[in-house]
C-alpha cells in the first residue's frame, strides 16, 4: 500500500533537499506535485486541498525558509500532517464495557467483513486472552453462516449455530442472550452486506445496532476502493454511526487513498488493517509508523515487533552461541530461512527498511520474493546430513544431483553456496571479535532478529546474486 505516492513523493523531496535554500516558488512547485501524487494515490480532492494547504502554510515559515536543511524540514512537515490526516494515535479495540461487549461489523459485500469478524476473534482469544462469540447475521449471501461457522473453527472460536429461517434481527438477540447467559466477554455480529449501500441495508443495520448496543462498530472497506471510500464512509458514519475503520487487501493496493480519505471524512480511527489472507494477518493501524512507510522511512519498530512474535527465544540464542564460536552449517541456514518465512511476505518485511526505495532496482534484479526463499529451503533439504553439516564435500556431481533433487539448477545451488561462503566469514570475523572483547555481552541474543540476519542477504548491502536468481 502507498508505493505509488512513495515513489512520488520520494522524487519531489531529493529535489527538494539538493537544494541550500527554499523559495516560496520552489516550495509551491513541491505543493503542486503532491497534489498530484495524492490525487494518483485516489485521496479525495476535500482531503487534498486541506493537506496541501496546511503543508505550504508550515513550508513557508521563516524556521523553514532559512534553515540551513530546509529540505529535510519540509520532509519533517509532510510527516506531521500525515500522522494528523492519518489519525495521530493508534486506537486499539475499546472493550471498557459490562461483558458481553459486542462488536458490530459493518461494509459492503465483498469487503472481507466476515474474514476479519475471524481475525479480530482470534486476536481477542490469543493476546488478550478472551471469551469471544462470533454470529452471522447474513441470511441473503449464500453459505455466508457456513463460512462465518467454518473461520470460527480455524480460529479456536465458538460460533452460533445457524437456525434455518431466522431473521437477522433474531439473530442479534440470540447471540446477545447467548454471551451473557454463557459468560462470553465479545460478541462479533457479522452484518450482512449489499454490492451498492441502499436504504434497507441502512435499516437492518441500524436495528441490529439498536439491539446490541455495540461499543464499537466497524466499517470494513476494501482499500482498493478508491475514490468511493469518501461516499462510503460517509454514508455508513450518517447512518450507523462508527466507532472505527478496518482497511483490507492492503496488500493489492500500491495507492492507499482510502486510508486518507476515510480517516478525514469521518473522524474515526483506523483501527486494523489486514494484510493477507490468513487469519492472523491482520495488524493494528499506527498512523506515525505508516506516515513512516509512505515517506520512505521505513518501519522498523513493527518490523522489530513482528520478528519478536516469530523468532524463537532459544533457538536464536543457540545459534548466536554457535555463531560467537565460529561454528554455522547449512542446517542453521535453513533454520533462518524458516524464521524469515514465518515472519511474513519478503517484499512487505522490505517496505519497513528505511531508505528501501532506493534499493529497488537492486531488489528486482535480485528477484527477492517468497518464492527465492522457497527454493533455497528446497537446495538444502535436498543435501544429505553430511553436506549440510559440511558444505566442503560438495562438488560438481553432487550439485546436479542436489540440482535435481530440488528442482533448481546448478548455478541457484552455486549461489546459495557462495552465500553460505560470505557468512562463514562473518562468522568468522565475529569469532575474533569475541574473543577479543570487542563484542557486548549476550551479542546476537535478544530473540530479535535471527542473528545474522536474513539469511545472509540484508544487512550490508545485498551480496552477489542476491537471494538466487530464477
Amino acid at each position: 500500500m502507498f508505493e505509488s505516492l512513495t515513489d512520488r513523493l520520494g522524487g519531489v523531496f531529493d529535489r527538494l533537499k539538493r537544494r541550500a535554500r527554499l523559495s516560496e516558488a520552489d516550495v509551491d512547485a513541491a505543493m503542486r506535485e503532491i497534489r498530484v501524487a495524492l490525487l494518483e494515490a485516489d485521496v479525495a480532492l476535500p482531503v487534498v486541498k486541506d493537506f496541501v494547504a496546511r503543508v505550504r502554510e508550515d513550508a513557508l515559515g521563516q524556521e523553514v525558509i532559512r534553515s540551513v536543511t530546509p529540505g529535510q524540514m519540509v520532509v519533517k512537515i509532510v510527516h506531521d500532517a500525515l500522522v494528523e490526516t492519518l489519525g495521530s494515535d493508534s486506537a486499539e479495540l475499546d472493550l471498557n464495557a459490562v461483558p458481553p461487549v459486542a462488536i458490530l461489523m459493518v461494509g459492503l459485500q465483498g469487503s472481507g467483513k466476515t474474514t476479519t469478524a475471524a481475525k479480530i476473534a482470534l486476536r481477542l482469544k490469543d493476546r488478550e486472552k478472551k471469551k469471544v462469540l462470533l454470529a452471522s447475521l447474513d441470511i441473503y449471501r449464500p453459505a455466508a453462516q457456513e463460512q462465518l461457522a467454518q473461520l470460527a473453527a480455524q480460529a479456536g472460536v465458538p460460533c452460533l449455530p445457524a437456525i434455518v429461517g431466522e431473521m437477522p434481527l433474531a439473530i442479534a438477540r440470540r447471540a446477545m442472550d447467548t454471551g451473557r447467559r454463557e459468560g462470553y466477554d465479545a460478541v462479533i455480529l457479522d452484518t450482512a452486506g449489499r454490492l451498492v449501500i441502499d436504504a434497507p441495508l441502512m435499516d437492518e443495520v441500524a436495528k441490529v445496532r439498536d439491539i446490541a448496543n455495540p461499543r464499537e462498530t466497524l466499517l470494513v472497506a476494501d482499500a482498493m476502493t478508491g475514490q468511493d471510500a469518501v461516499t462510503l464512509a460517509r454514508e455508513f458514519h450518517e447512518k450507523v454511526g462508527i466507532t472505527g475503520l478496518v482497511l483490507t487487501r492492503i496488500d493489492g493496493d500500491a495507492r492507499g487513498g482510502a486510508a486518507l480519505s476515510m480517516r478525514a471524512v469521518t473522524g474515526r480511527p483506523i483501527k486494523f488493517l489486514g494484510t493477507g489472507e490468513k487469519l492472523d494477518k491482520i495488524e493494528v493501524f499506527h498512523p506515525d509508523r505508516i506516515a513512516g512507510r509512505i515517506l520512505g522511512m521505513g518501519d522498523v519498530v513493527s518490523l522489530v515487533e513482528k520478528a519478536a512474535e516469530t523468532v524463537e527465544q532459544d533457538e536464536a540464542e543457540k545459534l548466536a552461541k554457535k555463531m560467537l564460536a565460529g561454528r554455522f552449517d547449512l542446517n542453521d541456514l535453513l533454520g533462518q530461512l524458516r524464521q524469515l518465512r514465518k515472519m511474513g511476505d519478503v517484499q512487505g518485511l522490505l517496505a519497513m527498511l528505511p531508505g528501501i526505495a532506493k534499493a529497488k532496482k537492486q531488489m528486482a534484479a535480485a528477484n527477492l520474493d517468497d518464492s527465492v526463499i522457497k527454493r533455497q529451503e528446497a537446495i538444502i533439504l535436498s543435501m544429505t546430513k553430511k553436506e549440510r553439516t559440511a558444505p566442503d564435500v560438495i562438488k560438481a556431481s553432487r550439485k546436479k544431483r542436489i540440482a535435481a533433487g530440488s528442482g533448481t539448477s546448478v548455478q541457484e545451488v552455486n549461489r546459495l553456496l557462495k552465500q553460505f561462503e560470505q557468512m562463514e566469514q562473518v562468522m568468522k570475523r565475529m569469532k575474533k571479535l569475541g574473543k577479543s572483547g570487542a563484542l557486548p555481552p549476550g551479542f546476537g541474543t535478544g530473540g530479535g532478529f535471527p542473528p545474522g540476519g536474513f539469511g545472509g542477504g540484508f544487512g550490508g548491502g545485498f551480496p552477489p546474486g542476491g537471494f538466487g536468481r530464477r
